[in-house]
């Protein structure tokens, strides 16, 4: 369920201590290792990682008054989520996270197009995230966004 919460502290209070646990690693491993440009707001209910409009005036096209959305982290009923645009956008880096998944965690990878679901928070791969988050620079996730965008 997305939260209403409007600032990240406000989010992680709400959230059950077994999960705040996990989202505050995610989150530690994602900013420690996220390149220049991207700024953590509250998005989409969830903590999210986006090219600010400062960047991309354009916005996001769903709503151009939202920033292009990169990372988002969450916790949802069942599992705790991450949704990355460039895993979507980008079917190399896709392939590249399928390939190393294992090298990081015993779990069996539940992931979608652009998500990845966590529901033993104990084989959360942070090592693995932090790699994935230095992987799509601002430049990067614009080009492949308009480049999308006109197909």
């Amino acid at each position: 369920m997305p939260s209403k919460a409007s600032k990240v502290a406000e989010y992680l209070l709400k959230l059950p201590e077994d999960r705040k646990i996990a989202i505050s690693k995610l989150r530690d491993c994602i900013s420690a290792n996220l390149p220049t440009g991207f700024e953590e707001v509250m998005s989409y209910g969830m903590i999210g990682y986006v090219v600010p409009h400062s960047i991309y005036p354009a916005g996001y096209h769903c709503n151009p008054k939202l920033p292009l959305p990169f990372i988002n982290i969450g916790s949802q009923k069942n599992n705790i989520v991450l949704h990355h645009l460039g895993i979507y956008g980008f079917p190399e880096l896709a392939d590249w996270f399928i390939n190393e998944y294992p090298n990081f965690s015993v779990s069996k990878l539940d992931m979608g197009k652009g998500c990845i679901r966590f529901k033993n928070l104990d084989t959360i791969p942070y090592e693995l995230i932090g790699k994935l988050a230095t992987k799509v620079s601002v430049d990067d996730l614009i080009l492949m966004f308009q480049k999308n965008r006109k197909k």
